[in-house]
């Protein structure tokens, strides 16, 4: 059976999502705790909409397990509860603070937490202005010295919309295809005078959101013209002068799935190799 986790957490004592030896992460704490809930032999295995990375946050985040029959059937033990229900208690009781799992529900046919997903939404808090930071939400806000012109880092952000190469804002990976689809990179203040950017894209590359920040924010800053986050997309080649901005401003907001009827065929289609060949 295919299990469909909802699940947010606070990213900043964990190394990432990833399981990895010796170190705090998201993974390893709820392969931990869902081995010991459905007594695996093997420590259980997920499949997630997006790995973070250390010190990234998310509100939204999904991800899937797969799961015996006879296993799912017993997490009630003898209570009338649903086994959704006693999973979500369960989880809750023995999941650090720092964790929190929404919903569990046994996933439609044809599901993937990845592959099914249609676009992811991100946000990131950057302050420039030590009067508006909120100290209650100051990890998961980049405090910057110098104050900063929103509507120059919004118009620099709409040049690098549509289905394009972002090899210059990704890190490489070996036979991974740095083609995306950015549905949207808009900027704005909250009421609070706090910067926000808020990033969907049909999928993204290892540090791209965090680029497309570092890329913007130099405009911002006055030191760079609003078209130059265009030209270094356009050269296809990581820019030094583009910063990879701190993990602790991004947040994962929103992962978005088609109807259960399509989850299958676009997984399908999200592991083919993107190329710009649709590209005028």
């Amino acid at each position: 059976m295919r299990i469909r986790l909802d699940l947010a957490y606070d990213g900043t004592e964990f190394s990432g999502w990833a399981a990895q030896p010796r170190l705090r992460t998201v993974e390893g704490e709820l392969s931990r705790v869902l081995t010991t809930l459905l007594r695996s032999d093997t420590p259980v295995r997920l499949t997630v909409a997006g790995r973070t990375d250390a010190g990234v946050h998310a509100r939204g985040q999904v991800a899937h397990l797969d799961a015996g029959e006879h296993a799912w059937a017993a997490l009630p033990g003898r209570s009338t509860r649903t086994p959704e229900a006693a999973a979500l208690t369960r989880l809750s009781g023995l999941l650090p603070g720092d964790i929190v799992v929404r919903d569990v529900r046994v996933a439609a046919p044809g599901f993937d937490a990845r592959f099914s997903a249609l676009r992811r939404r991100y946000l990131y808090r950057l302050c420039d202005r030590s009067t508006a930071l909120d100290p209650l939400r100051r990890r998961e806000t980049v405090v910057t010295r110098d104050p900063v012109d929103v509507t120059a880092m919004h118009e620099a952000a709409q040049r690098l919309l549509g289905l394009r190469d972002f090899a210059a804002f990704c890190k490489r990976r070996e036979g991974a295809s740095t083609v995306r689809t950015l549905l949207e990179y808009s900027w704005r203040r909250d009421p609070g005078g706090v910067l926000e950017a808020t990033v969907v894209a049909d999928a993204f590359c290892h540090s791209m959101v965090r680029s497309l920040v570092g890329a913007v924010l130099p405009v911002g800053q006055g030191r760079r013209e609003v078209g130059w986050p265009a030209q270094v997309l356009r050269a296809a080649r990581r820019d030094p002068a583009v910063a990879v901005m701190p993990a602790h401003g991004l947040s994962l907001e929103e992962v978005i799935y088609p109807p259960d009827k399509e989850l299958a065929a676009r997984a399908a289609q999200a592991r083919a190799v993107r190329t710009l060949d649709d590209v005028p």
